[in-house]
């Protein structure tokens, strides 16, 4: 009887570790350093609420996901990471560019350009990150970045300051396995087999290999972010490229504007 005791203590204690090693590990990611991921944009409703991630791509352009548009977007906030701080610049969104093959989250096209209502002012604070100019290859296990504002656990609340994870590239055949019905034109990184990946919140961020914005975040497991599950989703840019191009292409940009250091 003792030792049927014993094992039943055991068993006890050993799930209880597995409770709190599961609950622990989510996200497992770190505040993004202040002089990092200049391009990270915070798209946010009426009430000034994050609702999606962002990236600039150009001074009045910024790339988020399709299904962002979902919790009506009016305002980019840019050039800060904490979001509670107000030395930013918060723009009006002029006009969303939503892909015109995306359906609903999870079919893929998952992407949208929003078109700011005046120019950002590059400055140290704000800066651009360039996107591929040709389709990539990316590499299975190649450590990439993704960032975002989103939420630390599931059915948690978005935090204040920017946080950033190291994921690992996923080989397409192992994500297509994993997600029957996967959609064309996507990337596979973070959140299978691993403590790491994104939450809600992130959508739309970029994933970041080598200084290119390659992915936007698109979707994961039935809003899960209890990981390891199934494989964090994004939709490769280097597939939309022509169709970033042709967007911006319809707009004519006037001379940039610079943060100037006046000198003594």
């Amino acid at each position: 009887i003792m030792l049927s005791l014993q094992k039943i203590l055991l068993l006890h204690v050993l799930a209880c570790l597995g409770r709190l090693t599961h609950v622990i590990a989510i996200i497992d990611g770190e505040k993004a350093p202040e002089n990092s991921m200049q391009y990270m944009a915070s798209v946010q409703n009426n009430k000034g609420q994050h609702v999606c991630g962002g990236f600039l791509i150009t001074e009045d352009f910024v790339v988020s996901a399709a299904n962002c548009d979902d919790s009506n977007p009016t305002y980019v906030v840019l050039g800060n990471h904490n979001l509670k701080n107000g030395n930013h610049q918060k723009i009006k969104i002029e006009n969303k560019i939503i892909h015109e093959n995306y359906q609903q989250i999870g079919q893929g096209n998952d992407i949208m350009l929003i078109e700011l209502s005046e120019k950002v002012k590059l400055c140290h604070r704000v800066e651009i990150i360039q996107i591929p100019h040709a389709e990539i290859n990316l590499k299975e296990n190649q450590v990439c970045q993704v960032a975002g504002w989103g939420t630390t656990k599931t059915r948690g609340k978005s935090v204040d300051e920017l946080r950033v994870v190291d994921v690992s590239v996923i080989n397409q055949r192992v994500c297509e396995e994993q997600w029957h019905g996967l959609p064309a034109n996507v990337t596979c990184a973070g959140g299978y087999e691993t403590t790491k990946g994104f939450c809600q919140g992130d959508s739309g961020g970029p994933l970041v290999c080598h200084g290119f914005a390659v992915g936007v975040v698109s979707f994961n497991y039935k809003e899960n972010c209890n990981y390891p599950n199934k494989p964090n989703v994004y939709t490769d840019i280097s597939n939309y490229r022509r169709w970033i191009d042709e967007v911006l292409e319809k707009k004519k940009f006037p001379k940039t504007f610079f943060c100037v250091k006046h000198l003594k």
